[in-house]
């Protein structure tokens, strides 16, 4: 990664965690979410790798859209791929409407898109 608040491929980090090191990170950029909020991305993250292992994240597109995003180690043979994609599928299906939240905050307070009601 660039830094910790972008991609390789220029889209913006939300959080993620890491198995490997057991950190979790959060993009201070989006402090001013609501606690609760923050709270939820933390648990889905965490929970994620403990059950899946690797890195994963939660990302902005850069049309505001989100993208959940798992990464591994060469050498990690615990890793579950299997496990990893069918939590990921979980999350999208439980957690769609905060993902809408999300976006639509990030099209209104980054992008400075105007919403018609």
């Amino acid at each position: 990664m660039k830094d910790m608040n972008e991609s390789e491929d220029g889209r913006i980090v939300l959080c993620g965690a890491n198995a490997y090191e057991e950190k979790y990170y959060f993009n201070q950029d989006f402090q001013r979410l609501p606690d609760s909020i923050k709270d939820e991305l933390h648990i889905i993250s965490v929970l994620f790798t403990q059950e899946a292992g690797g890195i994963f994240l939660i990302l902005f597109e850069e049309d505001g859209s989100i993208s959940l995003e798992t990464r591994v180690d060469d050498e990690d043979y615990l890793y579950d791929e299997v496990t990893a994609g069918l939590l990921i599928g979980e999350i999208r299906r439980n957690r769609q409407e905060l993902f809408s939240q999300l976006q639509l905050f990030y099209r209104v307070f980054v992008l400075g898109e105007k919403i018609d009601e």
